[in-house]
């Protein structure tokens, strides 16, 4: 899994596949920050609910059961902080967590697309959550999740137009990178990394993590530490 801890959209073919992980500065960067304390602030089910946009913010979202809260739980090392479920659709309104007291807001979004629930309580989550992606000043940057096993589904290019439109910067992180086989992970990397140089929005990154396994946590950590740690100055 180390050989495939990000991707760089600038490479040739044959390297685009791996790239130079962070170095050891930034990784333990990103550890002693999320080392820190991280606790539930609030869940927001409308915008007015919105906590104040006081705190530079990322958000976690993808479609339903792409890992979402089981990759929180794992940058955070924490077991239960943002509750999992293998129901897709569980997550019914954006939960806001507050990371090192005041020095990052993390915000789990409702999971897209498919989700076992009534189908006007869907349309309104998915209104809450573009609303929230078009409107946040706050907001740093969205992580947008995607299944390794899957790769980018048509509702993922749905919500990188939308961002590309609002300017939101965004960047693609594969979950569940230890389910595939290594040639399929590598396929769908490729296709991933593709997929984003046609979006002007994405960060120049593609990340490969695993919440059982724990690759590319401390890569994605050490990105996020990059857009919190000077707002903290």
């Amino acid at each position: 899994m180390a050989d495939h801890a990000e991707a760089r959209h600038g490479a040739d073919a044959g390297a685009q596949l791996s790239g130079p992980e962070a170095g050891p500065a930034p990784i333990e960067a990103g550890r002693l920050l999320f080392a820190q304390p991280c606790t539930f602030l609030r869940g927001a089910a409308a915008l007015a609910h919105l906590p104040e946009g006081d705190l530079p913010e990322i958000a976690f979202a993808g479609r339903s059961n792409v890992g979402k809260s089981s990759l929180l739980n794992a940058l955070t090392g924490r077991r239960a902080l943002a509750r999992t479920s293998n129901t897709p659709g569980r997550t019914q309104e954006i939960n806001f967590f507050d990371l090192g007291g005041g020095r990052l807001r993390l915000a789990d979004l409702p999971g897209y697309g498919f989700a076992e629930a009534p189908k006007p309580k869907v349309e309104a989550w998915t209104r809450l959550i573009r609303a929230y992606l078009r409107g946040r000043p706050s907001l740093r940057r969205v992580l947008l999740l995607i299944d390794s096993r899957h790769g980018p589904k048509p509702s993922d290019g749905q919500i990188m137009a939308m961002l590309d439109d609002a300017a939101v910067s965004y960047q693609l992180v594969l979950t569940k990178a230890d389910k595939p086989a290594a040639a399929a992970l590598d396929e769908c990397l490729a296709r991933t990394v593709a997929v984003a140089r046609r979006h002007v929005a994405a960060h120049p990154e593609t990340l490969i993590t695993s919440s059982e396994t724990g690759a590319g946590i401390p890569e994605l950590r050490a990105a996020l530490a990059e857009v919190a740690l000077p707002a903290a100055g």
